[in-house]
């Protein structure tokens, strides 16, 4: 949840809202487009922690649904909104590293030498 280019200043503003420009090297990150993919690979993620653990508790211990509902809801609301932010900080991280989508002139993809590119 750091600065792509610097690693030392923070990416979010707020909960998932990213900074327009780091406050440490000033590397602008407002046009990033991660869209949809952070929820969903939070999604893949969440689910490939909780199914498992529901599978193993129904086949060991046979609780009740509504024991199956106080464990595993707030189980997947409380790993939605932690992993959330980190998944969303990897994909800009990765979007930033790759010079994609929005990131083609950042300072890292501009050759450093004009003339040669």
């Amino acid at each position: 949840m750091l600065c792509p280019a610097c690693g030392k200043g923070g990416l979010f503003r707020r909960y998932l809202k990213i900074v327009d420009r780091c406050p440490v090297c000033g590397e602008e990150l407002h046009h990033h487009r991660a869209d949809d993919a952070p929820p969903y690979f939070t999604m893949l993620l969440v689910a490939h922690i909780v199914v498992p653990a529901m599978i193993i508790v129904e086949d060991f211990w046979h609780p009740a649904m509504w024991v199956h509902f106080s464990l595993w809801l707030p189980l997947v609301i409380a790993l939605s909104l932690m992993l959330l932010p980190l998944v969303k900080g990897g994909i800009v991280g990765l979007q930033w590293a790759l010079c994609l989508h929005g990131f083609e002139f950042a300072a890292q993809c501009r050759p450093a030498d004009p003339g040669r590119a």
